[in-house]
């Protein structure tokens, strides 16, 4: 352990500024939190405000350091931002280096060693996909480079004022993804790439020097089914590295997809228009770091890549540039998740060695990358970006992942560093997270719902962890003492039936197989693996088939096991149903409908569990109008898996339209650790605080999801969701108890092609075409993977309808007006009059009987009602806009904020308003304004810690929202709402 002994008998002196000072009364009050510092009045005793100073001013604040005191160099030091870190870098700033920080939101920060946050600055409130800092105007100052997803790249000074912004001259930009610094003899120049498949040369004051287009020199070749163009690339990373003789050349790292391809490393020499050389890349998935190092300090340096995705694919490869040689050091026993494997060359302790940061595990392995020098750390929580500062070597982590806003420094020199990252807890906001969830906790227990509240509905727990700990506890006390929530049985299969298909008539999926499993079974087989599942339980779940193959099972086997069940719920989970061919629709005529059928009086139900635009487009396909009509409303359960996915505001409009509507009785939803995964070649998606999950699955719950469908990551935690349901604070409503839809409504006419294809494009990145997106305007638009978290368009049903930004991580949109639901046609050419399902009104809230306004798209264009009239997205969207905001005064109430919300009622004279801390990952404290419209409330009272809201000016009651949290309001009207 490093120990500094102080036993100095004088004093250190802090100079004050007078213009400071706050005075009252006699005395002067020093207002040291002005100053910009975390002022610590630990130790209080030690410090003293006098006249006497050696330096000029009128005040010093005097620190008298105590005989004998030892001071203990911590290993590891943790700073408090209050924002949540996504990416670390240093600067050299003065004679100082400093942290530079760069938040969710956004906003880029420099931070001090010592703690002190030294400026920020927003810039244009979206994400930063990359940042870098170098001294571009010779001042010995370094300047901030960040690469937006707006398109732009952003220039910051040493004080953090915008120094130049450099655009490209799209109309339409798709995200700036990767930026860097290179010089030639001497003369710095910035090279920036993004979505829009170029890489641009920038001067130091902004100015463009060159445009390369990657379709001069790609060799990416896109593969499969609707494809992009080949030969292009957009720019994964770009970065600077030496050559032998000292002077820099640029290493493109060139991708076409971020899911799969692994791409091209591209060398140029620095301002030439064509790379020298071309080596492709053998890695087990893609590539998500590049970093150097000079481990054998030959003056060479070489390419450090750290791969993006499943835990079973994590690994660092050392390429070697001389040679083009590479080695690959596989990292193992990980557990389930998804990472980004950042490595890093560094002193342990006085030796050199590679350190592998990778979820919550940290590989320390020799330079000569020999396996059984492997030394294994792990630590409770992971972090959202690793960064080496050049200078002291130290190691700096941004904040957890699980929504933490602490920077955390690792002198890993210090003896002891390895024990303190073990044990690291993380202060800030996860421990206000933490903190929050257990205090709601301890005031559920005291709980008991009000007798004029009905019991809750049943809601299906359907792949629970409840073996051991509190989760277990906590399910056994509801199993005993409550009717819902219900934890069915199952259990993940990978084997499958082996049956004969000779005589199936569609020669794809006669020959379709899933990879993943092994089939192995015969029909009893089966049978008999599957039906124990239902021993002591209330039924079960497991997969029924999947897009890659429906017929994993034959349908005479699922129906036996439906019939083992004898009245016991059996959910059949069927992912990814993607396929809207020809070939398609003869799977549901010869499996899902007839297997519906069969089900409808068997308490047995098909959880469709798809991806993208499923339940706003290939639902509307005339293959799906038996499931939209209906028919099989007690069967069909519409549910998503939104990994990849950047528009969760939408589907929940979509799920929410089609169980409205009545072709559904249930919806459901899923959490799992890939949720957050909508870049997959940044797949910092390991999150062990499962908060997020909490909240958004509070959100669809309190909208009505009844099926939920997750995979567990800490369920001791997730538990609280149950208590919720259980005791009936988290009110599960029907249709008709609502009260929080927006009277416009969008009806889906059958999709437009495009936009289907858009939607579920979810993984080539290289699609980009600037004349059609100029020319183009969608209803639902920038869906494919070109447009990862950058802005939604001001036409776009996200923004003017869901109040939504960017095309990211939207799991819990405002929806400032009510939720617009997405529904069938209720009128007009369209409208299916001979449904099951009935009308819209009728299974809705009776206030909405006569309120309804109807608005008609295909996903690109409105129209109206009989399709005659074709109206453009980008002119007609201010049209509904409007009629929204006018609309909003006919419901109870609304609500807006950096929140989600849902209100239901619960009796004639009460409402239930649920509200939810809207930052996904990024949680914090949220202010909500309450605007009540068509109602006057009497009472406002949280249930759970009883706060009572000053409602005195109802067009504007405040509500905090705790960090990570959510308040359940009873709101209690002066007549009945009916």
């Amino acid at each position: 352990m490093r120990v500094l002994k102080l036993n100095f008998k004088y004093f250190v002196a802090f100079l004050l500024i007078v213009s400071n000072l706050q005075y009252g009364f006699s005395q002067k009050v020093f207002d040291f939190e002005d100053q910009g510092l975390d002022w610590s009045f630990k130790n209080s005793s030690y410090w003293k405000v006098n006249t006497e100073q050696s330096v000029s001013g009128s005040y010093a604040l005097k620190y008298t350091v105590p005989e004998n005191l030892t001071y203990e160099v911590p290993a590891i030091t943790s700073i408090d931002t209050e924002l949540t870190i996504q990416k670390v870098r240093t600067a050299i700033i003065g004679d100082k280096t400093q942290i530079i920080a760069n938040s969710y939101e956004g906003t880029v920060l420099s931070v001090g060693f010592d703690g002190a946050i030294l400026w920020k600055n927003k810039l244009s409130g979206f994400m930063n996909h990359d940042i870098w800092c170098a001294d571009l105007t010779g001042d010995g100052n370094d300047e901030v480079l960040a690469a937006n997803a707006d398109g732009n790249l952003y220039c910051i000074d040493a004080n953090g004022k915008l120094l130049w912004t450099f655009k490209t001259n799209h109309q339409n930009k798709p995200p700036m993804y990767a930026v860097c610094v290179v010089h030639d003899n001497g003369t710095p120049y910035v090279v920036c790439g993004g979505l829009d498949l170029s890489i641009y040369y920038i001067s130091a004051t902004g100015d463009l020097v060159k445009e390369i287009k990657s379709s001069t020199y790609s060799v990416e070749k896109p593969w499969g089914d609707n494809q992009p163009p080949s030969f292009v690339h957009y720019a994964n990373f770009l970065r600077p590295v030496k050559k032998a003789d000292g002077t820099e050349m640029l290493v493109v790292l060139g991708s076409n997809n971020h899911m799969q391809d692994r791409g091209s490393l591209y060398f140029f020499d620095v301002l030439e228009n064509t790379p020298f050389k071309i080596t492709g890349i053998e890695a087990p998935t893609v590539i998500g770091e590049f970093k150097v190092s000079d481990h054998d300090n030959d003056g060479v340096q070489e390419i450090l890549l750290g791969t993006s995705g499943h835990h079973n694919t994590m690994s660092t490869i050392r390429f070697n540039i001389i040679d083009d040689s590479l080695e690959a050091y596989d990292l193992t026993k990980l557990g389930f998740g998804y990472s980004v494997t950042q490595p890093e060359f560094i002193n342990d302790e006085g030796v050199e060695k590679y350190m592998f940061l990778v979820g919550q595990f940290m590989f320390l392995v020799d330079t000569d990358l020999d396996p059984e020098s492997q030394e294994k750390l792990e630590t409770k929580y992971s972090y959202n970006d690793m960064w080496k500062d050049p200078v002291s070597g130290k190691i700096i982590l941004a904040s957890s992942e699980s929504g933490g806003s602490n920077i955390h420094i690792i002198d890993t020199q210090i003896t002891g560093w390895k024990g303190a990252y073990e044990e690291l807890k993380p202060k800030g906001k996860l421990e206000e997270i933490i903190n929050n969830t257990e205090k709601t906790r301890n005031q559920l227990a005291n709980y008991q719902k009000p007798e004029s509240e009905r019991d809750p509905l049943p809601v299906y727990l359907m792949t629970p962890d409840i073996d051991s700990g509190l989760s277990k506890t906590t399910a056994d006390h509801i199993i005993a003492n409550y009717n819902s929530p219900l934890f069915l049985g199952g259990s993940h299969m990978s084997v499958a039936e082996d049956w004969d298909r000779s005589a199936m008539e569609n020669e794809k999926y006669k020959n379709k197989r899933d990879g993943r499993r092994n089939y192995t079974l015969t029909q009893q087989g089966a049978i008999d693996h599957i039906t124990p599942w239902y021993t002591g339980k209330p039924g079960i779940a497991y997969w029924g088939g999947h897009g890659n193959d429906p017929y994993m099972f034959q349908r005479s086997t699922t129906e036996q096991i439906i019939d083992f069940a004898n009245g016991k719920k059996t959910v059949l989970i069927y992912p990814e149903l993607e396929d809207h061919s020809d070939d398609f629709a003869w799977v549901l005529n010869d499996l899902f409908y007839p297997l519906a059928n069969y089900a409808s009086d068997k308490n047995a139900n098909i959880f469709v569990r798809t991806k993208h635009n499923f339940w706003q487009g290939n639902a509307y396909l005339p293959m799906w109008s038996r499931l939209l009509s209906g028919e099989f409303s007690n069967v069909f359960v519409p549910s998503m898996e939104e990994t990849t996915d950047k528009a969760m505001d939408i589907s929940i409009a979509g799920r929410a339209g089609i169980w409205a509507s009545g072709a559904t009785d249930s919806w459901g939803t899923r959490a799992v650790p890939d949720n957050p995964s909508f870049d997959r070649s940044r797949q910092f998606s390991n999150q062990r605080l499962p908060n997020h999950f909490l909240r958004h699955l509070i959100y669809h719950m309190a909208n009505g999801a009844q099926y939920i469908n997750n995979l567990a990551v800490d369920s001791d935690y997730i538990s609280i969701l149950w208590e919720l349901v259980a005791k009936g604070a988290l009110y599960i409503p029907k249709t008709n108890e609502i009260v929080s839809y927006s009277p416009v409504h969008l009806s889906m006419f059958e999709p437009d092609e495009h936009y289907l294809l858009e939607g579920s494009s979810a993984k080539w990145s290289t699609y980009y075409n600037s004349d059609f997106e100029d020319n183009n305007p969608f209803v639902f638009s920038r869906q494919n993977a070109t447009w990862m978290a950058s802005p939604v368009t001001s036409w776009d049903f996200s923004s003017y309808a869901g109040g939504v930004k960017d095309r990211r991580q939207n799991y819990l949109p405002n929806y400032p007006h009510g939720l617009v639901l997405i529904t069938p046609p209720q009128s007009g050419a369209y409208v299916d009059a001979t449904a099951p399902r009935g009308s819209l009104t009728s299974h809705l809230h009776p206030l909405y009987q006569n309120i309804m306004k109807e608005y008609y798209t295909d996903g690109r264009y409105y129209y109206s009602a009989d399709k005659t009239q074709q109206m453009n997205a980008d002119t007609y969207a201010s049209v509904i806009k409007n009629d929204l905001k006018d609309s909003e005064q006919l419901i109870p109430l609304t609500v807006t904020g950096e929140v989600a919300w849902v209100v239901a009622q619960t009796s004639p004279t009460n409402l239930r308003l649920t509200v939810i801390d809207g930052g996904y990952l990024n949680p914090s404290e949220k202010k909500a304004i309450v605007k009540f419209q068509s109602v006057q409330p009497t009472n406002m009272k949280d249930i759970l810690d009883g706060k009572t809201f000053d409602i005195n000016s109802p067009s504007a009651v405040e509500v905090t929202i705790p960090c990570g949290g959510f308040r359940f309001i009873d709101i209690t009207l002066s007549s009945p709402l009916n």
